[in-house]
């Protein structure tokens, strides 16, 4: 294998395609490139900024602290936020090429031919034709200057700095990065957070498994009593959006038909069930990853040992080397921000300023629709509202590293692209796919006055919708549910959009979209009538259902209620005990404690009681150990160990009976919740008692257990799936593995199956103390003194300060002057 196929193999891996080994001689040649002292990847091993630069927009400085965050201080913000894009650019360079790289459909311009999947859907999608027409609707907004700044700056590490060492390893450059780069960037975020055909998916199940079956196991709703706006509680403050909808026919809770119908009544075009599976088998590949949650909460001052109410927020999001996070702190004259970003976006997104604190969590809502269309003999043009028409049509070249070009036709609709496969076909509509003015929104929140400014600035915050917490130093707390919701009719009626509808017809459009230009959003839920909460006492979201009867529907995509259930009750605990402090909401934020097992084991140990006589001896002794567990999630638990592998089982137990011979796999598996509330006499436990199912997956852990050889939990939950890129062909990049507590249900979250959880964490007084903690370390740079700084404190749930002053030493001075 030559080295450039290798090189290529080795992106391959990094992407994740999955269709690429390379066996230890392969890789060989490009590990000779770290060879101590001789190989060609530690030319970047002294890599380190100049310390005197020219900025075009004035001078400006940068203090890093301990931990490597940037300090960036200016008398103009557009000298300010160049000096941010130089510093996010030396730190995190690779990780904003490689984004930019996916969103675009060009990974196979350096990967190869296994990437060619993944950028055959981002062309056809058209991402990057969304994101131009953004930046040409907020290219004259006040923020825009801003974002171009901010692309100088990172241009001016690519042209003058020593590239990080990715870029010699697989020896290549970046491109220049421009505004729209920055924006496509917002909209992977977007995407990551909302993208989901839930529609198809329901579908496919339904064609698998049956319309009984498939509604047992994929309910829309849960039942629970633990939504964020509890409406019935003293603490919820002001409420709006969540009186019942007239008739009550929009409410999230309702069954839905997902049936397509023509303009008499009958099902438009049919596609087979194996046609649906294959095309929803190649989206389902792009969609949001499992598991993307978060947790967020407000307490008001008359909660709290200051008076001042206390934020918190912690997103779960993908674990990774570096952390999906980079921090930083900005000081102009119009403002004092300090908090997280995305790598490539400007502005602070979860933080505070001298005003406030704020955070966010995902709402679940419904923002993507499906439609199908009547096709001519040729499939040339679709049935529009009566009409033959043409597709847009545009053929799209994708270079091919090492091989021929790909090139691929894409089309689209009224509504938005179109993608098929195997004879199976959907127009997509998505929200992030029209002009959006997010980025001026979060940019308006970052130097925000106080809830008045905040609210205001929440109108335009169009992508992604979000669950949005603040509060500031007069006292005021506001809960908002933010981005724009979809308002869908057939026949002038309401309905909800988890269907895939009939394009031909025009069912279920959005009035005021428009893909790939600026919206009006006309026929969009008003701002004001979104879920919402002015001056609560008390609210919390962990992603479960907003509320029990909105006024419009929101979605079906919503958490267990686990977290929901379980932070509300330590809140309401911790209230109850007196006057509130930073550190006992610390500890709620790093409770460990799995409701999953308070509501399993006690039934599992009953079980067990019941089959004692007949059984193994080991389930008996299981049993027990079970029985006197406190249910927390913690390393050196041997009833954490045999819980956490006991649930899988059982989820396994009872849906692979039904899933035989029917494509589906453990990826479809439904939610915990689910399967932990099924009824006994439900119809999927017709060819095995529930009983029995329990048994049959605690005789499975324990197998699992004696052959893996696991004494605790630590053992089998460790930060090992948290990789480096090329940590599978370089170790060494990767962090030091340890054991480590928390479940996908806890609100200390940490997924191992998924290497999803605690992506950072906010504890604030709005205009005072603040702690935050990343799960690695601010720096990409494996050289660094901060690429893994934070990782041990991150794992023991420490917290660092997040202050909004300090005696930072200077160690980066920009001056006026061009480039």
């Amino acid at each position: 294998m030559s080295e450039d196929t290798t090189r290529r193999a080795l992106l391959a891996t990094v992407l994740g395609a999955g269709t690429v080994g390379l066996a230890a001689s392969d890789v060989g040649p490009l590990l000779d490139q770290f060879a101590p002292l001789s190989g060609t990847a530690w030319d970047a091993a002294d890599r380190r900024p100049s310390e005197e630069l020219a900025n075009p927009y004035g001078p400006a400085t940068v203090a890093r602290d301990d931990v490597g965050v940037p300090h960036v201080e200016a008398d103009d913000e557009e000298a300010a936020y160049f000096a941010v894009g130089y510093v996010q650019a030396f730190d995190r360079l690779f990780q904003l090429d490689l984004q930019r790289r996916q969103m675009r459909g060009q990974l196979s311009a350096v990967a190869g031919e296994a990437t060619l999947e993944s950028d055959e859907f981002h062309v056809r999608m058209d991402f990057a034709a969304a994101a131009e027409a953004t930046w040409e609707a907020i290219d004259e907004t006040s923020h825009a200057p801003l974002v171009r700044a901010f692309s100088e700056g990172v241009n001016a590490v690519i042209e003058t700095e020593q590239l990080p060492y990715e870029f010699e390893l697989l020896e290549y450059e970046p491109a220049p990065w421009t505004p729209v780069d920055t924006i496509l960037l917002e909209k992977q975020i977007a995407w990551t957070l909302t993208g989901n055909f839930t529609a198809l998916r329901r579908e496919r199940l339904a064609d698998a498994l049956g319309a009984e079956i498939a509604a047992e196991l994929y309910p829309t709703t849960y039942d629970h009593d633990d939504p964020i706006l509890r409406v019935d509680s003293d603490a919820i403050g002001d409420v709006g959006g969540v009186e019942t909808a007239s008739g009550g026919e929009a409410s999230d809770g309702e069954a839905v038909t997902s049936t397509v119908h023509g303009d008499a009544g009958e099902p438009a075009e049919t596609q087979s069930g194996s046609g649906t599976a294959a095309l929803h088998g190649w989206l389902s590949r792009f969609e949001s990853p499992p598991g993307v949650g978060s947790n967020s909460w407000i307490v008001s001052g008359a909660h709290t040992d200051t008076g001042v109410p206390i934020v918190a927020n912690d997103p779960h999001l993908t674990l990774m080397t570096p952390p999906i996070w980079y921090e930083q702190h900005v000081t102009t004259p119009e403002t004092n921000v300090r908090g997280v970003t995305f790598p490539g976006v400007p502005f602070v997104i979860i933080g505070a300023n001298e005003a406030g604190a704020w955070g966010f969590t995902n709402v679940g809502a419904d923002v993507l629709d499906c439609y199908r269309y009547e096709l001519d003999d040729d499939g040339r043009r679709y049935r529009y509202r009566g009409e033959w028409r043409e597709f847009d049509t545009e053929e799209r070249d994708i270079a091919v590293a090492g091989g021929e070009d790909r090139t691929v036709t894409v089309r689209k609709t009224v509504h938005g692209p179109f993608l098929e496969r195997e004879g199976s076909h959907v127009g997509v509509a998505w929200t992030g796919l029209a002009a959006t003015r997010t980025s001026q929104s979060i940019y308006e929140i970052g130097r925000s006055d106080g809830l008045d400014d905040v609210v205001d600035a929440l109108e335009r915050f169009d992508e992604p919708t979000q669950n949005f917490v603040y509060a500031d130093v007069d006292g005021r707390t506001c809960y908002y549910v933010t981005g724009q919701l979809p308002i869908r009719t057939i026949d002038g009626d309401a309905v909800r959009g988890d269907r895939v509808f009939d394009g031909s017809a025009g069912e279920g459009e959005w009035t005021g979209y428009e893909p790939y230009g600026e919206a009006t959003w006309e026929g969009f839920v008003p701002f004001d009538e979104k879920p919402h909460a002015i001056d609560p006492d008390v609210l919390a979201t962990a992603n479960q259902r907003v509320a029990d009867d909105p006024t419009h529907y929101i979605g079906t995509a919503y958490a267990a209620p686990y977290r929901g259930g379980r932070i509300y009750d330590r809140l309401d605990e911790l209230i109850g005990a007196g006057p509130t402090t930073l550190d006992g909401h610390a500890a709620v934020q790093t409770d460990r404690v799995d409701p999953r097992a308070a509501q399993l084991v006690p039934e599992l140990v009953a079980a067990v009681d019941r089959v004692a006589e007949a059984g193994d001896r080991r389930i008996v002794e299981a049993s027990d150990l079970l029985a006197d567990w406190e249910y927390e999630m913690v390393p050196d638990s041997e009833g954490a160990l045999v819980f956490a592998r006991w649930i899988d089982h059982f989820v396994s137990a009872v849906c692979e009976p039904h899933f035989a011979e029917t494509g589906l796999d453990d990826a479809d598996y439904p939610a915990d919740w689910v399967i932990a509330t099924l009824p006994a006499d439900s119809p999927v436990f017709e060819s095995a008692s529930r009983d029995a199912a329990m048994i049959e997956a605690l005789e499975a852990a324990l197998a699992e257990i004696e052959e893996a050889e696991w004494e605790v939990y630590g053992d089998y939950n460790t930060t090992a799936p948290i990789e480096h890129p090329f940590g599978a062909q370089v170790p060494a990049l990767d962090y030091e593995e340890h054991p480590i507590g928390g479940s996908r249900a806890t609100i200390n979250n940490y997924r191992v199956e998924s290497a999803v959880g605690s992506s950072t964490r906010l504890l604030a007084y709005p205009g005072g103390e603040a702690r935050t903690i990343l799960p690695g370390g601010n720096s990409g740079d494996y050289y660094s003194e901060h690429y893994d700084d934070q990782f041990e404190a991150w794992i023991d749930g420490e917290y660092r300060p997040l202050a909004l002053d300090g005696d930072w030493e200077t160690d980066m001075t920009f001056e006026e002057g061009s480039r």
